[in-house]
């Protein structure tokens, strides 16, 4: 085997090298940009489970809020409100991915929570199960459609980088 031809296997190795590396940058950056869907997707789910729990609490057992919050496991975002509800602080939903609307939707949920009585209360959280149903249920179509969009935007912006540039 030549030299050059050995020069040549090797370039053409580089090539791949880089092309895989380029593509797989690509997608890594489309998954990154769908963050926001999966977080907001996580976020409503959450807030769904909590206002399904706590309707059920203010129907049968009636444990004071406090104990019934606490013990519960949430993850990501709805805990830091829970947490923040929890130390008697304004709770303010200030996440990238939630419109003003819905900032002000959520602030409203918990400056209502535990305050009235049992059938108020009961009225009123049963009235955003509906709306909490239904922004879980746009979530995670969206989070669906929009990561698997950044995905595939993702994997055909490095082919086309790989094809102008290797």
């Amino acid at each position: 085997m030549s030299i050059a031809s050995s020069i040549k296997t090797e370039t053409m190795w580089l090539k791949l090298l880089l092309a895989f590396l380029i593509i797989a940058f690509s997608v890594a950056l489309g998954y990154f940009a769908a963050e926001k869907f999966r977080e907001r997707r996580a976020f409503y789910a959450q807030f769904d489970l909590f206002n399904a729990r706590y309707l059920n609490e203010l129907a049968y057992a009636r444990t004071p809020l406090y104990e019934f919050i606490r013990p519960a496991e949430y993850k990501g975002d709805f805990s830091k409100l829970l947490s923040a509800f929890c130390r008697r602080e304004r709770v303010e939903a200030d996440f990238g991915y939630l419109s003003e609307e819905e900032k002000t939707e959520c602030a409203d949920y918990f400056s209502m929570l535990g305050k009235g009585d049992a059938a108020s209360q009961s009225g009123y959280f049963g009235g955003k199960k509906m709306l909490l149903d239904e922004k879980k249920k746009k979530a995670e179509e969206e989070a669906a459609s929009r990561g698997s969009l950044y995905l595939k935007l993702g994997l055909l912006a490095g082919l086309a980088f790989v094809i102008l540039i290797v």
